[in-house]
């Protein structure tokens, strides 16, 4: 029997209270002796994409988190090559148009996805202080989301202890047009149906940062179905959002027992019972409107291995294991397969993705470059 929850997430939460002045661990917080602590990039390139090559639909795009490179990968087959986009890249999106936008540490990089070549990268208004470096909390763009019709591209840029920032390129010009202040490190970005408000979820701020695509005016809504009382110290902190096409809230997953279901238009916050009892990242929407929320893997003794929750629009679950950690997710445009990248933020991540059937559950685990974290599917 599944164990009650309440009782030892709040336990946690209190520890994680006491111990982050000591040591903040994991999702928790930038502790000043936490692992994976930001440092110089060392980076081992992978082999160059020919000139002729010509990326064939279904071809998934990975960034490449312990290197300089997004890397396309066939999914039955393995790499077929990278291009250098800029430090630890983090998050991407692509376009219509079959450009990617990648938040690295140093930029927003673009990439002709079609012919694999770099289009150049835009600098960040928000200087860093210091070179680019690697790692879970370096400075730098983490979630990137572009606008329905593709003229804006919204990168959330971590500035470490302080408030994150939003900023907004325009896709034609490729420069910065416009900055908001956002949550602490965020995660995620993502842009309603319509394109009138943009989200950024603040991992270290509780929250999600409501903005106008019109006229930038931002309201913060608080989303912490645990409570805040960890401060840094918690694990129990939002991470993805998915925006639901019905309705336009916004689904964020905790530790594979809560679903936290915002209204953007309200800031009311309504929770739904989950079942995978594991800690929670990666989240997507499939077109048939199945929600996949990647299972990083424990936090605690009485938490399950990793996973991949599948949750029908009626909120029945099935979980499927996965082996070893896991960060991301994409989906098949025809919802029947996942692409769960092995990149996870935190230590044990694998340079692989883990293909899932979605009819069956059976899934197998491919080679794709180098820690992989944001994924997309091609064509």
């Amino acid at each position: 029997m599944k164990r009650t929850p309440q009782r030892s997430r709040v336990r946690r939460v209190l520890l994680s209270a006491v111990a982050v002045g000591l040591l903040a661990t994991g999702c928790a917080g930038a502790g000043e002796n936490a692992p994976d602590r930001p440092r110089t990039a060392t980076v081992t390139p992978t082999a160059p994409t020919p000139a002729s090559a010509v990326t064939p639909a279904g071809t998934l795009l990975v960034a490449d988190f312990d290197a300089d490179t997004v890397t396309f990968v066939d999914p039955a087959r393995g790499p077929l090559g990278s291009v250098r986009v800029g430090t630890a890249p983090y998050g991407l999106a692509v376009g219509t148009d079959g450009r990617a936008w990648v938040a690295t540490a140093e930029g927003v990089a673009v990439v002709d996805t079609k012919t694999r070549t770099s289009l150049g990268r835009i600098a960040y208004a928000t200087k860093a202080d210091g070179p680019a470096t690697m790692g879970e909390y370096r400075a730098g763009g983490m979630g990137i989301a572009l606008s329905p019709d593709g003229s804006r591209a919204y990168v959330g840029v971590n500035v470490p202890d302080e408030k994150g920032v939003l900023e907004v390129i325009d896709t034609g010009s490729r420069k910065v047009v416009d900055t908001v202040a956002v949550g602490r490190r965020p995660f995620d970005v993502d842009v309603s149906a319509d394109g009138s408000e943009v989200y950024a979820t603040g991992h270290d701020s509780y929250d999600v940062t409501a903005v106008r695509a019109d006229t930038l005016r931002a309201r913060r809504l608080e989303v912490a179905p645990y409570g805040t009382e960890g401060g840094l110290g918690s694990w129990l902190k939002p991470h993805y959002a998915a925006v639901r096409p019905a309705d336009g809230k916004l689904l964020l997953p905790f530790e594979g027992e809560r679903l936290a279901v915002l209204d953007p238009r309200t800031g009311r916050v309504t929770v739904e019972p989950m079942t995978a009892n594991t800690h929670q990242h990666g989240t997507t929407l499939a077109p048939d409107g199945t929600l996949l929320v990647v299972g990083t893997g424990p936090i605690g003794g009485d938490d399950e291995e990793a996973s991949l929750t599948l949750r029908t629009p009626d909120g029945k679950e099935r979980v499927v294991p996965l082996d070893g950690a896991h960060e991301n997710v994409a989906v098949s445009r025809d919802s029947r397969t996942a692409y769960v990248t092995g990149g996870f933020t935190r230590e044990g991540s694998w340079d692989g993705i883990t293909v899932v059937d979605l009819e069956s559950g059976a899934s197998r685990k491919v080679a794709a470059g180098v820690r992989p974290l944001g994924v997309a599917v091609l064509g």
